[in-house]
């Protein structure tokens, strides 16, 4: 009897294996290097796009800054119709002392009318021009209708016209127009022509990169390019595909495929608008966005097939001993991410994964001091500065200039409440007093930077800044004059005396950060504004009233809340007296005022030491 050819089981498992790892890793590795190959473009598109946008911002904050600067000057322009000694000194601080303004030029609709115009030539003389070239360039613009003196003087509000000036044998420039001044039938009068250097806004766009980013007006001519030569010549780039589409388009973001007409390539370009006029475009090579996603493909169907192999008997022999102890790490992971840092990790597999689980252990005790650290920290310093220093990594000394607003506050008569009560009193009033002050100072966004004594000093902008920072404190220290009244309510049923507090607040530049030594730092701010808010807090008891506001901080919150003029103070170390507001409530939704006074907003005034009531 024949006998019949067996296949053993070992061999057929081996097959079958063989077979499945084959099919699965050719099938993973098409799907996921296609699938990389989209993610890829994709990636490079959005990118393509955010470098749009982020030019098109920058660029936009570039222009207003001088737009705004032009709108400055050509108002001094205006002033008296001549030239007055106090408008030239207002000129040397505006315009003469601006390196990238080199001319600014005011015309008036009505015929026959000179323009007004002053000019910076220290950037003509680099180029061995003087003066007489404005008059060149204007005649050059007017011949080429580069800018259309008409559309401005018929422009609305926020017209604006961005042209590249520059002209053979001239120096780079950028003009722009805008009108200025219109008369009671709301017609523009006169309008600004200013000259600004080319080289500021070419900065934004050199370098040299797979991705080509430059910009054009709203006809399509360049107004800043990688390629300076291309620049200088001032070419229209209004037939390119992607301008072309950016200029008919009423979307402010947009993307386009297309190929270029001479060598067929396929790019993709990304436009974004500004608010005036000018567009940015951004442009790269499609074989630039596919180079990786290609070189990753080819790579993995080579990996695959030399792994493939060994992958298959290993996997077997190692997956059970390896998935299950680092699923059980997962799960531990899991209930860390959730907060629970009582789990702990017993692999007992006396190999790495036993070893990543006693890195796992350490790791939560870590977590456990870390998070001990930030609640004890955030205690002294506040939450928001403790998440900005652990953020920082090694803390080291030094600050930067910010915008704040710095509030002061003081008891008054605690040197007598002091003397007259044991020190367990005085301790037990601080703490219930700062208990309430504190909370409402952290409640708008506030950062209490120490205490001294029975005072609080607060700050709003550091170590984060909003655009609410000073509305924030002052409508804390409304919440704060309440509060007190309260707590004085309750202090009144316990048989205690009232608290009389002053408050203080200027906003200005100081310096935030970490000074010290490297044995011992404190996060603070510094600078006049601090002392200035001082000395307004020890104002409050020269004018009987509980808060003031500096003259620079009531200007930027008059809006919303009711002021009063205190009168005026000489502090020391200012040569002008400081001009300071009550604060007697404020505006609601309607704009009705809505006044928050207490018995304990107003006092009897006192001398003091450190201000002199002016007048």
């Amino acid at each position: 009897m024949r006998k019949r050819f067996r296949i053993p089981i070992a061999f057929k498992l081996i097959t079958l294996t063989v077979f499945l790892l084959a099919v699965t890793a050719a099938l993973i590795t098409v799907v996921s290097a296609d699938r990389f190959e989209a993610i890829s473009v994709d990636r490079e598109q959005q990118s393509n796009r955010d470098q749009a946008r982020a030019r098109a911002t920058e660029v936009e904050g570039l222009l207003i800054s001088y737009i705004d600067k032009a709108k400055v000057i050509g108002s001094l322009l205006l002033k008296d119709g001549g030239g007055t000694e106090e408008r030239e000194k207002s000129l040397d601080l505006t315009f003469r002392r601006d390196p990238d303004m080199v001319a600014v030029e005011v015309l008036s609709r009505t015929p026959g009318a000179e323009p007004i115009r002053v000019v910076n030539d220290v950037y003509l003389r680099q180029y061995k021009l003087d003066r007489s070239f404005i008059e060149v360039l204007r005649a050059t613009q007017k011949s080429r209708q580069l800018v259309q003196t008409e559309a401005l003087f018929a422009g609305k509000d926020g017209y604006v016209e961005i042209r590249n000036s520059t002209i053979e044998g001239g120096a780079p420039l950028l003009t722009i127009g805008f009108p200025l001044a219109k008369d009671e039938f709301g017609a523009v009068t006169h309008i600004v022509l200013c000259e600004i250097r080319l080289d500021k806004l070419q900065k934004v766009f050199a370098g040299v990169s797979e991705r080509t980013l430059f910009l054009v007006d709203n006809e399509g001519r360049l107004l800043s390019h990688p390629d300076e030569t291309r620049l200088l010549k001032g070419e229209s780039f209004k037939d390119n595909p992607i301008v072309r589409a950016a200029l008919g388009s009423e979307f402010k973001l947009g993307q386009l495929r297309f190929s270029d007409k001479q060598s067929k390539e396929p790019f993709t370009g990304a436009y974004s608008r500004t608010g005036l006029g000018v567009i940015t475009i951004a442009v790269v090579p499609d074989a630039v966005i596919l180079e990786a996603a290609r070189a990753v493909k080819r790579e993995a169907f080579y990996i695959a097939g030399r792994l493939l192999s060994v992958a298959l008997f290993l996997i077997f022999a190692f997956s059970i001993l390896l998935t299950a102890p680092i699923e059980a790490l997962a799960e531990l992971t899991n209930e860390v991410a959730k907060g629970n840092f009582n789990v702990r990790s017993k692999t007992g597999s006396r190999d790495e994964v036993e070893s990543l689980g006693e890195a796992f252990n350490h790791m939560i005790e870590g977590l456990v001091e870390r998070d001990k650290v930030k609640n004890m920290f955030s205690k002294f310093h506040g939450s928001t500065v403790t998440e900005d220093l652990l953020k920082g990594g090694d803390i080291q000394l030094g600050g930067s200039k910010k915008i704040v607003t710095v509030f002061f506050s003081d008891i008054r008569g605690f040197t007598q409440f002091s003397e007259g009560h044991t020190p367990e009193q005085v301790v037990e009033m601080l703490n219930e007093y700062f208990q309430i002050m504190v909370g409402i100072i952290n409640k708008h966004g506030g950062v209490v930077d120490k205490f001294i004594g029975d005072a609080i000093m607060a700050v709003w902008g550091a170590p984060r800044s909003s655009e609410r920072d000073s509305h924030n404190a002052v409508q804390a220290c409304i919440e704060m004059r309440q509060a007190l009244a309260q707590l004085n309510q309750l202090r009144a049923t316990r048989g205690q005396v009232p608290i009389m507090i002053g408050m203080g607040m200027h906003r200005g530049e100081a310096i935030s950060g970490t000074i010290g030594s490297s044995e011992r730092m404190e996060y603070t701010v510094i600078g006049d504004t601090v002392n200035q808010s001082s000395r307004i807090e020890a104002s409050t008891k020269a004018f009987g009233t509980d808060l003031l506001l500096s003259e620079d901080l009531a200007a930027h919150v008059r809006e919303e809340y009711v002021l009063e003029q205190a009168g005026s103070v000489e502090v020391k170390g200012k040569t002008e007296p400081l001009t300071l507001y009550k604060v007697r409530g404020y505006y609601d939704d309607a704009k009705n005022p809505v006044m928050v006074q207490t018995e304990f907003s107003d006092y009897e005034a006192g001398d003091v030491d450190k201000v002199k009531v002016a007048g």
